[in-house]
């Protein structure tokens, strides 16, 4: 509890220095490639089934990298040396010590320029992901209790064993001046499933805190070089001759221009044998949609019966009564009253070939809708330009 409450405070530490520190260094004096080394310590643990807390350990790190630019960088990272593991069962309450060293290489995201919108902050926030090796020896103690039939400890080796190694994790950057910052680092390591030599079929994580320190700086350029080309370039000047030339610049030039065209768009409603119900809501749905986008509208409704069944006088009160159910249903819905005419045919009209389609209601509606036009006509203008020739 006391090494968690200590962590918290330098994280607390880091991120109040952060806030209240003013940005000193000149940002356009940072030059990428940026290189930078860094040493860390602090603590880290493996974890298992056993007590975590009983199994941690001090850690130290060394990395080597660049910032390619301000939000890309990568580094070489080695951590290591001592680390602990430990199983409880009925007759036993058992820890060993091993050592390791792992090596990484790292790709890191600096989120603060990434999501931000300048290219140097004094505090910055990384995101951290590599691949790499790990090497674990002195493990003795436990390969002992496997000599002595321990299943708990059925993957405990002998000597040295390599094994790969994934890692994420977050580091708190703080710019303390132009080349040295503090930082503090979390990271999550998975390892292959023998690292601590327990069998659990699934790889092994092992967890590090570290605070550390990195001296930044960039690559030297060739001031010497520079300059003399700078003493060459002004002995073999000349006097200056400058001329004007007349350049001609093309453009599109658009216009828009507002017209008025004519809409039109039919609905038909069908009916089972005998029916009369207007059951159409999406039709009604879209002819609400057209009369808003059109002005000066007129709706024609007109309904039909079909000649193959029922007589005469029957199809002609079916085809009146869809008709007023029709306009009906379209009052109901907001369409004026004013703008709608109707008409019913009974079996005398069959608009359709297909004797079941002529069970139907038709409506057409009419009106007027502005358009905009845009004409593009390409254009030129003339400029002076003053140039220097000699």
């Amino acid at each position: 509890m006391k090494d968690l409450k200590r962590l918290f405070a330098a994280c607390l530490t880091i991120f109040c220095l952060g806030q209240t520190l003013s940005a000193q260094e000149d940002e356009k004096a940072i030059r990428y490639p940026q290189i930078f080394v860094g040493l860390q310590g602090g603590g880290q643990t493996t974890l298992t089934d056993y007590d975590n807390w009983r199994l941690k350990t001090p850690t130290a790190s060394v990395g080597i990298g660049a910032f390619f630019t301000p939000n890309i960088g990568a580094r070489l990272h080695f951590n290591g040396i001592w680390d602990k593991g430990g199983f409880s069962d009925a007759t036993n309450d058992f820890r060993y010590r091993y050592k390791y060293l792992t090596s990484d290489i790292d790709l890191m995201v600096n989120l603060m320029t990434l999501f931000g919108k300048k290219d140097y902050y004094p505090l910055n926030i990384y995101l951290i992901g590599g691949i790499g090796l790990n090497y674990a020896w002195d493990n003795d103690e436990a390969f002992a209790m496997k000599d002595m039939k321990s299943e708990r400890l059925s993957l405990a080796y002998e000597g040295g064993k390599f094994s790969h190694n994934a890692r994420i994790g977050t580091q708190l950057d703080l710019n303390v001046s132009k080349h040295v910052s503090i930082n503090l680092e979390v990271a999550a390591n998975c390892l292959k499933d023998r690292f601590n030599s327990k069998l659990s079929k699934t790889g092994d994580w092992q967890l590090t805190a570290q605070l550390g320190v990195s001296y930044k700086f960039s690559a030297k350029r060739k001031q010497k070089k520079i300059a003399e080309d700078a003493v060459e370039a002004v002995a073999t000047e000349t006097e200056e001759v400058w001329e004007n030339r007349v350049d001609t610049v093309w453009y599109d030039e658009v216009t828009e221009s507002t017209g008025t065209e004519n809409g039109t768009k039919t609905w038909t409603v069908f009916y089972n044998i005998g029916k009369t119900d207007f059951q159409a809501g999406r039709e009604l749905a879209d002819i609400g949609a057209f009369l808003r986008g059109h002005n000066n509208c007129k709706v024609e409704v007109k309904s039909y019966a079909d000649s193959k069944t029922g007589n005469r006088q029957k199809n002609m009160e079916l085809s009146k009564a869809r008709c007023e159910k029709a306009v009906k249903a379209l009052t109901d819905a907001g369409v004026p009253a004013t703008s709608i005419t109707s008409s019913y045919y009974g079996d005398t009209i069959q608009p359709f070939a297909e004797s079941e389609k002529n069970r139907v209601t038709i409506i057409v509606a009419n009106g007027l809708k502005k358009n905009k036009e845009k004409k593009t006509e390409r254009k030129f203008k003339t400029k002076t330009v003053h140039y220097r020739v000699k």
